[in-house]
């Protein structure tokens, strides 16, 4: 949306929320990793654009076999620039992608304040956390908190874990669970001596243009209370 290519889009999966107008105007092809194909053969579109991470790989070969596909793989806010600028190339709007790259260039040039451990959840039951070689590990260091989950990818843990690893901060993603106020106050709870925070994920966890305003939400929400 933010390189311009909203009359190009043909097709949304139903996670694509923003602009809110957008799953109204295009047609939905599913999920990221349930995606119709019917639908999208229907649709004929001349690229697709998927992720390693969000899109299934038996899903995403059977697509190759019938239509161009260029997936990304991401796990930093280079690669994002990397992302963005290659398919300002592939789509011919270098000038556009340029502009987001150079501003986010900025931005991301220097971390903010330090704020203590963290332990960031992103599911409730069982308990599953966010470790490293991840997108939002990265974001986490750049909002200035410390992960304490020193296992690669999204691991599990207990109540004990939690506890014998005694983290500053307790962050309670929106998605993919959505944690409320309701966990708030049990994981606050059970854990008296953490910081815990509802937090919104798509702050941490979105690696394309929402990266323009994420430095202003980290600031906002954790630096100007």
């Amino acid at each position: 949306m933010d390189l311009g290519l909203e009359d190009r889009i043909v097709g949304v999966t139903k996670f694509c929320i923003h602009p809110s107008s957008l799953r109204k105007a295009k047609t939905i092809v599913g999920g990221t990793k349930n995606y119709r194909m019917d639908i999208i053969e229907s649709l004929k579109p001349d690229l697709i654009i998927g992720n390693k991470e969000e899109n299934e790989k038996e899903g995403v070969e059977e697509l190759m076999e019938k239509y161009p596909v260029w997936m990304s793989d991401i796990y930093s806010v280079q690669d994002s620039m990397d992302m963005i600028q290659k398919l300002g190339e592939i789509l011919g709007v270098q000038e556009k992608s340029k502009e987001i790259v150079d501003q986010l260039s900025v931005d991301f040039t220097t971390p903010l304040t330090k704020k203590g451990t963290c332990i960031y959840l992103i599911w409730n039951d069982p308990m599953m956390v966010v470790g490293k070689h991840t997108f939002i590990d990265e974001m986490l260091s750049f909002s200035g908190f410390k992960n304490m989950i020193k296992e690669k990818r999204y691991p599990s843990l207990t109540d004990h874990d939690l506890e014998n690893l005694k983290p500053e901060f307790i962050l309670l993603s929106s998605e993919p669970f959505p944690f409320k106020q309701k966990h708030l106050d049990e994981f606050q709870n059970k854990f008296p001596k953490a910081h815990v925070c509802l937090v919104d994920g798509e702050y941490f966890s979105w690696y394309g243009s929402r990266l323009l305003v994420a430095k202003k939400y980290f600031i906002e929400t954790f630096e100007e209370e």
